[in-house]
């Protein structure tokens, strides 16, 4: 495996610091990325915007497109720098094309918006949200108690084998509905917690096997459904796919289903995770992004059972018990600095290297040019 294209500002004197200003060319802590045939899409969090390249670029630290939630490239801050949320964002994190349409969890405005096509002019307005009643309200719950309706920092989703899944992570929860939802329809699945109003951490009591503290991305296919629980330090796996709430089969990063531990600053070796925020899977291999660790854990066949299984393979460190941000050294093309999202197309992973301020694409297979 090797880097194969680097999206946003070089690093110069050996850090990739954010520029003052942004621009097409830069990133500020990137969280969610996307990529398919047509297009690259990346969560410019903490510019609270949303770049759009209408193909993966053939040079690194290319320019983008098109950018949503600002009025131009080198606008930033929440809700269109204080134009309104209408048509801006806050904290925007996970992002997909899901049968044409773009989806954006817009976290920090506890909705997930869409547009019916992937737009391809800058400032596009979203056509609908989810969420929340209209595109003016941005509270939590949108204001009230949490219902089948409604998020709290909705980080993650993803559309699986024909079901859509939503990481609710501030109401500790996992919503699924079969197919892709319309606004007003309720979830057909509801894991973590007993009722749509409850949204305690670890469902109020001990961590279990069917409890989340931030669950935060999904990934799966028709057999399984991965759930980074990055608060718990632990990704959980369900084989087969849960149609109801059940306790999870496989528990990756701890010794059982009811641990949580997380131990900094010694040798976490191929089995432990420390905050888990991003999890994919391709044929038969799941990648997990070990974010504390500053590091990219492969399981090459696919984990469907057990606890503290070990991963196979490792990028962003030398070795499995490093776990230093970049290394502790100068920013390079292989190193790492909290990687917050994934996305893998046909050989290709797109990692959200979200404390270098980029986007890296990383060939995982001989096979792709």
């Amino acid at each position: 495996m090797k880097p194969v294209r680097w999206i946003g500002a070089p690093a110069r004197g050996g850090l990739a610091l954010p520029d003052a200003q942004p621009a097409a060319t830069t990133l500020y802590a990137p969280r969610g990325v996307f990529l398919n045939d047509d297009v690259l899409i990346a969560a410019d969090t903490g510019n609270h915007r949303v770049l759009i390249w209408h193909r993966l670029p053939n040079d690194d630290h290319a320019p983008a497109d098109v950018v949503l939630g600002q009025a131009d490239f080198s606008r930033e801050g929440p809700a269109a720098g204080g134009r309104g949320p209408a048509n801006g964002l806050n904290l925007p994190t996970g992002v997909a094309v899901i049968e044409g349409r773009l989806f954006v969890c817009d976290a920090w405005h506890h909705r997930i918006l869409v547009w019916n096509t992937v737009p391809q002019r800058s400032d596009q307005p979203p056509d609908a949200v989810l969420g929340q009643p209209d595109f003016n309200e941005v509270r939590e719950n949108s204001g009230g108690e949490s219902t089948a309706f409604s998020f709290y920092w909705p980080f993650g989703l993803a559309y699986i084998g024909g079901w859509f899944w939503v990481a609710d992570t501030g109401n500790r929860r996992v919503l699924g509905w079969r197919g892709v939802p319309e606004p007003g329809r309720a979830p057909d699945v509801l894991l973590g917690q007993d009722t749509p109003g409850d949204r305690s951490e670890n469902r109020n009591g001990a961590v279990s096997g069917s409890s989340f503290r931030w669950p935060h991305a999904l990934a799966g296919d028709a057999e399984v459904l991965y759930i980074a629980d990055a608060g718990n330090h632990r990704v959980l796996g369900w084989a087969p796919r849960p149609e109801v709430d059940r306790p999870a089969d496989l528990a990756l990063g701890q010794a059982a289903f009811t641990a949580s531990d997380e131990l900094p600053h010694r040798p976490q070796g191929p089995q432990r995770l420390r905050f888990p925020y991003a999890v994919v899977l391709e044929g038969e291999t799941l990648a997990v992004a070990d974010t504390a660790n500053n590091r990219v854990l492969f399981w090459r066949s696919r984990p469907k059972r057990g606890t503290f299984l070990p991963a196979d393979q490792v990028i962003g460190q030398p070795d499995f018990d490093k776990s230093g941000e970049n290394g502790w050294k100068a920013v390079t093309a292989e190193t790492l600095c909290w990687p917050y999202g994934l996305h893998v197309h046909k050989g290709l992973l797109a990692i959200a290297d979200s404390g270098n301020n980029r986007v890296m694409i990383w060939r995982t297979s001989d096979d792709v040019p």
